[in-house]
């Protein structure tokens, strides 16, 4: 196994290296508007996986994963050259989905907004079923007449009470 600080380095290199190979080596005109967001490479340095986003559609996006995919031999190449490792590791391209998840996410927070508003414009609207007050409140007048009982217990000094 490698050190954990030499896979990242080593995936940070192979995600500039893919980005700056599509950027200026490919001319494939199936590749669309792409970036390169993310490279993970095992341990073993044996296989990268690269993340890309593509703007557009599904149609661009599949034009651009075809793209990625004929020219995998290329930057496979390029990747092993620039690293100087004993073997260059394969590439797996993945479609990185994260601002459809975004999108999603703000939907659902949207969602749970309206829903929170629409509570509050009923809790508003709410009326109690009995009183405003629904416990017994003491008046002042028991809390004196109370206190005046406990004033009148007498001790003997026996330590039993009388009245």
């Amino acid at each position: 196994m490698s050190d954990p600080a030499k896979v990242r380095r080593h995936a940070e290199r192979v995600r500039e290296l893919v980005a700056s190979v599509v950027r200026s080596q490919i001319k494939d005109p199936r590749l669309g508007m792409i970036t390169i967001t993310d490279a993970r490479i095992t341990a073993d340095l044996r296989d990268a996986t690269v993340f890309y986003t593509v703007l557009g559609d599904a149609v661009a996006q599949a034009d651009t994963a075809a793209a990625l995919e004929s020219a995998k031999g290329l930057l496979r190449s390029t990747v092993g050259k620039a690293l100087g490792l004993r073997h260059s590791p394969t590439l797996t391209f993945v479609l990185d989905d994260v601002q459809d998840q975004v999108k999603h996410i703000d939907d659902l927070l949207a969602a749970a907004r309206n829903a929170d508003a629409e509570v509050q414009r009923i809790a508003a609207q709410a009326k109690y079923a009995g009183e405003a007050q629904p416990y017994r409140v003491d008046d002042e007048d028991d809390e004196t007449e109370e206190a005046d009982e406990a004033t009148d217990v007498k001790e003997t000094p026996r330590g039993g009470e009388t009245r």
